[in-house]
């Protein structure tokens, strides 16, 4: 009897041992809210205020838009890894930090809330600079990036030319300033409670750059004076009238406005409402329009926006391996896939509208119908979940995608701020082709970009961390923006039922 008791107790040793180290694997997601947060300051443009957190960064950017057009265009991310300020990937970065906030903003501790608020502003400060012209001229990036690109320097030494884009009326810019529109619309929403004197400027100044968006129906990238500096880096590969969907969208959703109603029930069948669904991010917003407009619909205003619902349903049930609709690609790890690089972009964008559309049939007490399986909340959160869980390391790789999470993420990533040593350890100038030695270096970036999401792996789940391979280690802010909202439900609801 001793020896039993004695062997039990052993054993009740042994697997204690082991309990702290087997909960430790589970993702902190707490943790990686606050860092995918902080990320956004490791990309800011402009002075940088004094509780700047990264402090081998310092400002940069202070001339631009003073040359060419007498105009104040400091502030606002550089997109990636580069020295550019685009504009329609930042519009599109600083919608989905809103509708983060929007959706889940309750959920997260109040520092993280007022941080993420914080990256929004640093966002529509800057949009309101683009659009300040209007209604004639909208801003477009700032930045040649063909010159940019063949630079491997710090943005605090840029030496290359930051060239002005801008558009002017009649010329068309449906997409940046649609956009535009839905960001400065979706941040007046959130920063309704906290500062409703900005959120009015931003709902007023939003309502006028959509008028210039619908008034000069095309895309920006199709513009001869712009063509080269915008593609093919962000041109309007997937159309203009999408952005004026969203931008409607949003409008509607921040004004209560009906003329923005009519407009979604009269134009979108013109605009292609039902087209390309099972897609979203900063080119295409057809998924997310649906999912948007969906709440609508399901909240019981109006049963004329039915049409958006069952586009959102049918973009639901091409995610479900188990529906006969299925086709969205896994890699065998079971990680969302997408051709094109940068794959993450598709993760996160994806797992957020699965939870927005969650939270929304929820309240509804509905489900969707894929013909061969309902398939309700509970299941669309676990479906993000999974996305999550193998983005902050349960992947073959047993790595985290996001840098400085977890013990082992990307060393190498590709950006130049991350990758060259910081003007406090290296004061001296390093011009355009310096950097050169510090891009081909194999060590690990000096500076950690902590929070940053890279690219991620490859279809075969397997990722190289290589700097030069920027499809795979570039982190871009429209990675990340989604992802604040969906660590936010999370790390409030671990269980995702």
């Amino acid at each position: 009897m001793r020896l039993s008791s004695l062997h039990f107790y052993l054993l009740a040793i042994v697997i204690l041992l082991q309990l702290p180290a087997f909960q430790s694997s589970y993702p902190d997601y707490n943790e990686a809210l606050s860092k995918s947060i902080l990320f956004f300051e490791g990309q800011r443009s402009g002075f940088l205020p004094q509780d700047q957190r990264f402090t081998w960064r310092a400002n940069s950017g202070l001339g631009d838009g003073s040359m060419s057009y007498n105009t104040d265009l400091r502030g606002g991310y550089y997109d990636a890894g580069d020295n550019v300020k685009f504009g329609f990937p930042m519009a599109f970065t600083t919608t989905m930090l809103a509708w983060s906030v929007i959706e889940f903003g309750d959920m997260m501790p109040p520092n993280e809330q007022r941080n993420a608020l914080v990256a929004i502003r640093w966002a529509t400060d800057y949009l309101l600079k683009t659009v300040s012209q209007m209604p004639n001229r909208i801003f477009v990036q700032v930045g040649d990036p063909n010159v940019d690109h063949s630079c491997w320097e710090r943005p605090e030494d840029m030496d290359t030319p930051r060239t002005v884009y801008a558009v002017d009326a009649p010329n068309p810019a449906s997409d940046v300033a649609g956009e535009t529109a839905a960001a400065l619309a979706a941040s007046s929403m959130a920063f309704q409670s906290s500062d409703p004197g900005y959120a009015g400027t931003l709902l007023r100044t939003a309502t006028s750059v959509f008028q210039f968006a619908d008034d000069y129906r095309g895309a920006y990238s199709d513009n001869s004076n712009i063509k080269e500096g915008v593609c093919p880096f962000y041109c309007d590969f997937d159309g203009y009238q999408d952005e004026l969907l969203w931008g409607a969208a949003w409008l509607r959703r921040a004004s209560q406005d009906d003329s923005y109603l009519n407009y979604l029930q009269n134009n979108g069948k013109t605009l292609g409402a039902d087209d390309n669904i099972n897609e979203f991010g900063w080119d295409n917003k057809h998924a997310g329009l649906n999912v948007l407009v969906s709440k609508e619909f399901l909240d019981g205003n109006t049963y004329t926006l039915e049409s958006y619902k069952s586009s959102a349903d049918s973009f639901m049930c091409t995610l479900i391996p188990e529906s006969s609709s299925s086709h969205i690609e896994y890699t065998p790890g079971g990680l969302i896939y997408k051709p094109g690089g940068s794959n993450l972009q598709h993760s996160t964008t994806i797992s957020f509208l699965l939870l927005v559309y969650a939270n929304y049939l929820a309240k509804a007490s509905q489900a969707v119908n894929c013909g061969n399986v309902i398939v309700g909340p509970s299941y669309l959160r676990q479906q993000a979940k999974k996305q999550v869980d193998y983005i902050l390391g349960e992947n073959p790789m047993g790595l985290s995608y996001m840098v400085g999470y977890s013990n082992k993420y990307p060393q190498r990533i590709h950006h130049r701020g991350s990758s060259l040593p910081s003007i406090t350890d290296h004061p001296q100038f390093i011009a355009c082709k310096e950097g050169s030695i510090y891009f081909n270096s194999t060590n690990p970036n000096p500076n950690v970009l902590v929070g940053a999401l890279v690219g991620g792996p490859g279809e075969d789940d397997v990722y190289e961390d290589d700097r030069a391979d920027f499809k795979k280690s570039e982190p871009t802010t429209y990675i990340n923006a989604p992802f604040v909202g969906v660590l936010a439900y999370f790390a409030a609801n671990s269980d995702p039922g």
